[in-house]
């Protein structure tokens, strides 16, 4: 049997401050692909950790007043805190300062040498220091924003031509970051990066699904074949760094030992590297992908090992129109998000909501709205009702259902087909889509759970569970059809646990525990038999308290107060609405009764409980195209009332717009017919 292995990282994280939600977000989408293929039967390694060289870092621990390697070391603790306070089953933290990274790097920098992919020159350009890279002035005049730059008067072409400048002049724009970069003029180690163009170009070609989402590939490619030049790896200027091997004078550029981070924290250069490498998803942000997507590429082709299956390039958070950055002072503290909602609430939003293919935009009133609506109002309160109308009725151990009606046979098939989706969008690493299908699943179990009416059918006068029809525990034993719509309830709560384990890991555990299940990870496919195997689970139910907190929308700022409410003339009580049933039905088919130039005969379709005639007096108003094929709710339990030689069995419900025109109620989605209105 082949090793299934699954080796995923997330970036290294400069450490000039503490984790925020940008970070956390690239490390929560990791975690959640390692988890999902555990679920899977994988034996899985997920890298993360800290990139703790460099000059921006140098200068920060001089503003600082602290040395180096202590101003780095404070903020370990914040980050390997916060990977634990969000759940992130991360199985290695590496450290750029760390001893073996020292030295397999510098061994990597002799192999180079040796075999000519690095040599001495002289470089003179300008540098970008918070991204720590080389910027042509080609690049910059590309990118979409340029500062101040030193230039002397255009030329006639309308090209800037650039003064002599000197050391620490100011110069273009940054493409990436659009800071003004630095001019640097010293001796330098160069990698052949221009060696590797024509082999970059192939490999693109040939593997089309490297960089992820696909989208992302072309910028990539063009930047490529627009030539590629040699790159400087060593300084000389600054001391904080890894120490060239055989030229002290120098210290390893950022790149080519950040870069080679996920090389050695699996054991390069000793041959048990191989056991993980290479590296099947590498997540990370887009702008760092250039460096990822060529350099990276480039240093293996040249190690002579194996390149990373996929890079998944993910957007920018936005806060508000803006990318969240710390230069802008707009980031968020994940550990205020935390002491307010916990950690599985905001992994949930960031996975769902954060789109990997593009960027998204985050607010803590999106999230509530969020939270409430998809996981404490369609995921928990699905569960607590089950549970507590189990409950009512002493339902406690579900056994084996023999027989499925067609209903939740539906059901059953729904998930099959959810399943085969949702693992398509996670071959894909498209984690929002995903979700997206198991919340349309989550919504007809709700709909399946409204429609059979299980607080009906609990006590009906049929055989009971014990196959006698005036059993002599009858008070306290429940119909046949009552266990048949609980157990499917049960296996369909178990299976949305399970797909949901890897983004609510804690919380699903908790679900699966309240249906007397446990989640055991092994070397079994445990999706698969999801996805295969028949509803053939027992469960033993017990209440829990409820998975998630609601919250209610914040007043808006200048809000008129309330308005007294008048009591309503007429008014019903709770008992009285409670009497009257609202379905969702489908209008089948529509024509006009005949000597009547007001109504309307409807043949509606209620699902599992069949197809009524419904009068309707909306003909002066409403076309039959408008009624014909359309959803809308319906009292289904009024009293047949004969009208124009017919008998309408129900009525249709409608309202007048802010013009006055007549419009049928109906529901924001489609739901199953017959669903009840509550």
């Amino acid at each position: 049997m082949q090793d299934k292995k699954f080796y995923i990282t997330t970036p290294i994280y400069y450490v000039t401050a503490k984790p925020h939600l940008g970070s956390l977000y690239s490390t929560v989408l990791a975690d959640v692909a390692a988890r999902w293929h555990k679920l899977m039967g994988y034996r899985t390694f997920l890298l993360t950790g800290t990139d703790e060289h460099g000059q921006k870092i140098a200068q920060a621990a001089e503003q600082a007043g602290m040395p180096v390697k202590q101003f780095v070391d404070q903020f370990i603790p914040a980050y390997k805190g916060m990977w634990d306070t969000y759940e992130i089953e991360y199985n290695h933290f590496i450290r750029t300062t760390d001893a073996g990274h020292v030295h397999a790097v510098q061994q990597w920098i002799e192999q180079m040498l040796k075999q000519g992919d690095i040599y001495k020159s002289f470089y003179e350009g300008w540098y970008c220091v918070p991204d720590e890279t080389f910027v042509t002035v080609d690049e910059s005049l590309n990118s979409s924003s340029h500062p101040s730059i030193h230039f002397a008067d255009a030329n006639q072409s309308g090209r800037a031509e650039l003064t002599q400048p000197k050391p620490g002049d100011t110069g273009p724009a940054c493409p990436t970051c659009s800071r003004p970069t630095v001019f640097v003029s010293e001796e330098s180690y160069f990698f052949r990066l221009s060696k590797y163009q024509d082999a970059l170009l192939k490999f693109y070609k040939e593997n089309p699904t490297f960089i992820l989402p696909k989208e992302r590939a072309q910028e990539v490619i063009r930047f490529v074949e627009a030539g590629l030049k040699d790159l400087s790896i060593s300084r000389t200027s600054i001391s904080w760094g890894i120490p060239f091997p055989g030229d002290p004078k120098h210290v390893v550029y950022v790149w080519a030992d950040a870069l080679n981070n996920y090389l050695t924290a699996v054991g390069y250069p000793d041959a048990s590297f191989k056991q993980w490498w290479p590296p099947d998803v590498q997540v990370l942000g887009k702008d760092i992908v250039r460096f990822h997507a060529v350099f990276w590429p480039a240093f293996l082709m040249a190690t002579r090992v194996e390149l990373p299956k996929h890079l998944l390039v993910h957007g920018w958070i936005k806060v508000g129109e803006h990318k969240m950055s710390k230069s802008l002072g707009n980031v968020v503290d994940p550990q205020l998000l935390f002491d307010r909602y916990g950690a599985e609430p905001v992994r949930y939003y960031l996975t769902r909501y954060m789109a990997i293919t593009h960027d998204s935009s985050f607010s803590d009133a999106d999230l509530e709205q969020k939270v409430s609506t998809d996981l404490a109002n369609d995921l928990g309160n699905l569960l607590n009702r089950m549970l507590v109308l189990a409950q009512k009725f002493e339902l406690s151990s579900v056994a084996l259902v023999a027989q499925w009606s067609q209903p939740t046979q539906e059901l059953q098939l729904s998930l099959k087909n959810t399943i085969e989706l949702y693992r398509a969008h996670m071959r894909e690493y498209q984690f929002h889509l995903a979700l997206g299908e198991l919340w349309k699943f989550i919504g007809h179990t709700n709909a399946y759970f409204h429609g059979q009416e299980p607080w009906k059918v609990a006590k009906q006068s049929e055989p009971c569970t014990h196959g006698e029809l005036n059993c002599s525990a009858k008070d306290r034993c429940v119909s046949p059809k009552f266990i048949e719509i609980i157990s499917a309830t049960a296996h369909s709560l178990r299976a949305a646990a399970l797909l949901l384990w890897p983004v609510l890991p804690k919380k699903m555990e908790t679900l699966l525990n309240a249906l007397g299940h446990q989640l055991n990870i092994s070397t079994t496919d445990i999706i698969d038999q999801l996805e295969t195997q028949p509803w053939n689970q027992t469960f033993m139910l017990k209440s829990i308290e409820p998975l998630f907190a609601k919250y209610e929308p914040a007043p808006a700022e200048n809000a008129e107060p309330k308005k007294e409410v008048k009591e309503a003339e007429n008014a019903i009580t709770i008992q009285d609405f409670t009497k009257i049933e609202l379905l969702v039905g489908t209008v089948k088919a529509c024509e006009p009764v005949p000597k009547s130039d007001k109504l309307y005969r409807l043949e509606v379709d209620f699902g599992p409980h069949g197809k009524r005639e419904i009068l309707s007096g909306v003909r002066k108003d409403l076309a039959i195209e408008e009624l014909l094929g359309k959803q809308g709710v319906f009292v289904f339990n009024l009293a047949p009332r004969p009208m124009m030689g017919f008998t309408s069995h129900g009525m249709m419900l409608f309202a007048k717009d802010s013009e006055g025109k007549t419009k049928p109620l109906t529901v924001a989605t489609p739901v199953p017919d017959g669903s009840r209105v509550s």
